[in-house]
């Protein structure tokens, strides 16, 4: 079951905030930290302690602490005895397989996408594209990946194999997009985002190598803009 949706934030504010009553506690701080940590708001090797994060969200410590520890299980943050949790490293090394593995996993199924792609599928795969657009406008990183996660998944199951969906939805977890924080309001977060449209455009003629080759290049982001590097 998907948890509810955060209340709205204002242009370029935290991911960390007060939570909304009635919202699922737990599940709502997890996600919020897990997006400042993969934008880059919590650096590697920033030290994190509940009680004080239960103060900027505006809730008990206990489901900071319990959304820490699944954070731990899904490899964010270890434990720091006595302290807290730190958010973990991931080096050059580790980004640079996961990028490559991901283009690997999400680019060639485009051929067979786009061979098989109904303008029904195209017109939901628009709307989401369009959310990653208006979240960038906004400068909400929050929505932003969320947007950009529904997209990509729900591309990839129109290829039909669910266990890739689960696998690369796990890659992208373990992602971290650590320049993104400070990509607001720039041109290349704007180009980004409108790329999910130029792939859509390429899938409904049919020009699979086209998306193929887009697919590539926007996943390597991750190892230019993203990561603070210049791309060609």
């Amino acid at each position: 079951m998907s948890q509810p949706s955060a209340p709205p934030r204002a242009a370029g504010q935290s991911a960390i905030g007060p939570v909304t009553v009635g919202m699922s506690l737990r599940g709502t701080v997890e996600e919020a930290v897990a997006v400042a940590i993969v934008s880059g708001e919590l650096a590697p090797g920033t030290l994190i302690s509940a009680p004080r994060m239960a103060v900027q969200f505006g809730v008990s410590a206990t489901p900071v602490r319990e959304a820490l520890l699944n954070l731990q299980k899904r490899g964010f943050v270890d434990v720091v005895r006595n302290k807290g949790f730190r958010v973990t490293e991931v080096s050059e090394q580790d980004l640079w397989e996961i990028v490559r593995l991901r283009q690997q996993l999400e680019a060639p199924p485009m051929r067979e996408i786009a061979r098989i792609l109904q303008p029904e599928a195209a017109a939901e795969l628009r709307t989401k594209a369009q959310a990653i657009v208006d979240a960038a406008a906004e400068a909400d990183l929050p929505a932003y990946l969320a947007a950009d996660m529904a997209f990509h998944l729900r591309l990839l199951e129109l290829h039909g194999n669910r266990r890739l969906v689960v696998l690369v939805g796990e890659l992208r977890q373990q992602t971290r997009m650590v320049g993104l924080a400070d990509m607001i309001g720039t041109a290349e977060l704007t180009r980004s985002a409108a790329e999910h449209h130029s792939l859509v455009d390429l899938l409904e003629a049919r020009d699979g190598r086209g998306a193929e080759a887009l697919l590539t290049a926007h996943i390597g982001h991750v190892l230019g803009w993203w990561s603070g590097h210049a791309e060609e």
